[in-house]
């Protein structure tokens, strides 16, 4: 398996706290385990991919931080390019903070930080590699009129695309229906949009 996947996306470190339930509103309890990992829909997507054998690029920004630092290095670790993987002082390296009870049930906040400033311009600056890939990935982890115009760069010149429509957003645009080979998605993302468009909610 060798070929060239774009995946482009968020990235995010990941705080992981290990409970035996998750807490009510304005509840404390004590945890059993916590680490902190590298993490975000489609840098992980990019990691296992790499592994498998593919040649793999990345588009997104982290901050100039410590965490925006060891992100960059893990990527390359991995066999990752990182030529289009972007540091800003404006927004700090973005963040998921995730509590998982005994049943694997969980909660997640995401502070997207530099990831919602990746734009037009990022883009046309990796156009090169985004037209030639044989899979573009995206999610909404970032700004989603961001995510719309990569997919439509992509399948303009013949790309597979791919798109996770998570988290999910009640007025998605269907041009993304329109613009995506595959449509993945998960429960959640399933109940929000379909009840939405059903009327529902």
């Amino acid at each position: 398996c060798y070929f060239q996947s774009l995946i482009y996306v968020n990235i995010s470190l990941n705080w992981n706290s290990l409970t035996t339930r998750l807490p009510r509103a304005g509840e404390t309890i004590l945890g059993h385990k916590f680490f902190i990992g590298f993490g975000g829909k489609g840098a992980n997507q990019c990691v296992q991919s790499a592994r498998l054998g593919a040649k793999t690029s990345l588009i997104c920004k982290v901050g100039k931080d410590s965490f925006g630092n060891d992100y960059v290095e893990n990527l390359k670790k991995n066999g990752i390019s990182t030529a289009f993987v972007g540091q800003t002082t404006d927004a700090a390296t973005g963040t998921a903070s995730i509590i998982v009870n005994s049943e694997g049930q969980n909660v997640i906040v995401i502070v997207p930080g530099a990831n919602l400033l990746l734009n037009s311009q990022d883009l046309r600056k990796a156009s090169d590699v985004i037209c030639k890939a044989k899979v573009v990935v995206c999610q909404l982890e970032i700004n989603p009129a961001v995510s719309l115009e990569a997919l439509k760069m992509a399948h303009a010149n013949g790309v597979k695309t791919l798109f996770n429509p998570a988290p999910a957003l009640a007025d998605l645009d269907p041009q993304f229906y329109t613009h995506s080979d595959i449509f993945c998605c998960n429960e959640t993302e399933v109940m929000v949009i379909c009840l939405i468009k059903e009327g529902f909610l």
